[in-house]
């Protein structure tokens, strides 16, 4: 807990934001210099201290992940390699359009993908989704160039154009709202300059912003613009994996039963404008899900 800690010096008063963290089993203090008075933003102030504070102690476990995973990932034979990738696409799959409505179970979608097998009685839209999303995946993890928009709208199209060949690969000229929340996104008109300040910030922080960070805010950021139609979260998925998978992070799937925190996380984030929030939150479940390399010595 951060805290705001009062010192006096001869006949003066300072203050002090304080907080205590557990580093390699040792309790260690962490301070920021306050002034002679309180901010009036304090709790701001305390949300932004904490947040740089929990970079610290988890980035470096970030990197022990990415350490340990590629270099047991690198002595996979191929078979192993694409064993787990496709273990990886089916649960990526099924996980991201169930979370956007799809009717398949996980069988469905493992059946489809992996044998070919259609499901009976599930709807052909989809069947149509999962056939696109894998095939998305796999563009997606042979890209080797970096991020643009017309590499984003050529993947929304892929996903969309055998679903609604009217809106695929198209930034939406009306308005749209998501169900549920009163979230307010941008209008049309504001759709191209949001989108180049996207691309133009991507382009400054790739290079400066911890990988598992930047990721996340690829997703927030482009969730939040709602550039197209249909397929906003599902694009917003594949942005964050490439970004993981491009620096030889191990790709992250939200699980549906993930999904309340999920938007929860989401939407605090936008409403509140504190970015961080999302962060935090997709650094805690990379940590779930990716934690026994964590435990390794």
């Amino acid at each position: 807990m951060v805290i705001v800690r009062k010192r006096r010096i001869g006949n003066e008063e300072f203050f002090y934001l304080e907080h205590t963290i557990r580093v390699n089993g040792k309790i260690e203090k962490k301070e920021r210099y306050l002034g002679k008075v309180v901010p009036e933003n304090i709790n701001i102030i305390k949300q932004e201290f904490f947040h740089e504070l929990f970079k610290e102690k988890w980035y470096s476990l970030l990197n022990r992940i990415k350490k340990i995973f590629s270099g047991e990932y690198s002595k996979f034979p191929e078979t192993a390699k694409q064993k787990y990738l496709e273990t990886f696409l089916i649960k990526f799959t099924y996980n991201t359009n169930r979370i956007e409505g799809s009717t398949l179970t996980l069988r469905d979608t493992a059946n489809l993908l992996k044998e070919g097998i259609s499901p009976k009685n599930k709807p052909v839209k989809d069947i149509k989704e999962a056939e696109s999303h894998k095939k998305l995946f796999n563009i997606m993890r042979n890209y080797k160039k970096d991020l643009n928009l017309n590499t984003v709208l050529y993947w929304h199209r892929v996903l969309l154009k055998d679903i609604d060949e009217e809106t695929a690969g198209k930034i939406r000229d009306h308005q749209v709202a998501i169900a549920g929340t009163t979230i307010q996104l941008p209008y049309p008109v504001e759709l191209n300059i949001l989108l180049e300040e996207f691309f133009k910030w991507y382009n400054q922080a790739k290079n400066k912003l911890h990988p598992v960070e930047l990721a996340a805010l690829v997703h927030l950021k482009f969730v939040s613009i709602h550039p197209f139609t249909d397929g906003n979260g599902r694009i917003s998925r594949i942005l964050m994996n490439f970004v993981l998978n491009k620096n030889n992070f191990p790709m992250l799937d939200i699980s549906y039963s993930n999904r309340s925190s999920y938007y929860t996380a989401l939407e605090r984030s936008q409403k509140t404008g504190k970015e961080y929030i999302f962060v935090q939150y997709l650094i805690k479940r990379y940590f779930k899900e990716y934690k026994k390399y964590t435990a390794q010595q």
